[in-house]
């Protein structure tokens, strides 16, 4: 099974029902047989193995441009959409397109949740986790902090610009930073 842009994941799959409710179904039954993978090993950045290994996949949660906040574990299909401004115009998910994204945290849970993504993913992740009862941190490492309110904004320090979020998730692992016990 392989999605892309053309076939967002909210569209109607076999006319019945949408590709979302058909990966929600097909998740439910407990059986892979078409040998998808789970969510944090779709990605080829070692940093969402570690995360999982380190935090257990019940804690830790992939924001998707294509699903939403998906747990990592989640059996997912290979797609191609993200919020990335430089993304070629047929993987690039609009504000003007129609998504019933996924929000898989827990509703009876008031743990805290740390953000490692970039500006554009924001707008989605604040969306999805507005009603969440836990604390919400995000890390950011551009001049100005971004405008979000009920979070607390944690300014990471560095000099990669492409993928900083990785070295920050790296950091925060090893506990080189923290955001939790501060705030």
């Amino acid at each position: 099974m392989y999605l892309d842009a053309a076939s967002a994941p909210s569209e109607t799959a076999r006319s019945l029902i949408t590709w979302r409710d058909l990966l929600a179904e097909y998740n439910a039954t407990g059986a892979n047989p078409l040998g998808l993978l789970p969510a944090y090993r779709l990605y080829r950045h070692q940093v969402y193995g570690q995360l999982a290994g380190r935090y257990g996949v019940d804690n830790v949660f992939i924001l998707s441009a294509g699903w939403g906040l998906i747990r990592a574990d989640f059996l997912t299909p290979k797609y191609d959409i993200t919020f990335s401004a430089g993304a070629d115009k047929y993987k690039k998910r609009s504000k003007r397109d129609r998504y019933n994204d996924f929000r898989m945290l827990p509703d009876d849970c008031c743990d805290d949740v740390v953000f490692f993504g970039g500006k554009d993913y924001l707008p989605l992740f604040c969306n999805l986790t507005r009603e969440y009862r836990g604390r919400r941190f995000i890390y950011y490492n551009s001049g100005s902090p971004p405008g979000l309110p009920g979070c607390t904004l944690i300014r990471y320090q560095t000099t990669t610009r492409t993928n900083w979020h990785y070295g920050c998730a790296r950091d925060f692992m090893a506990g080189r930073i923290t955001c939790c016990s501060e705030a």
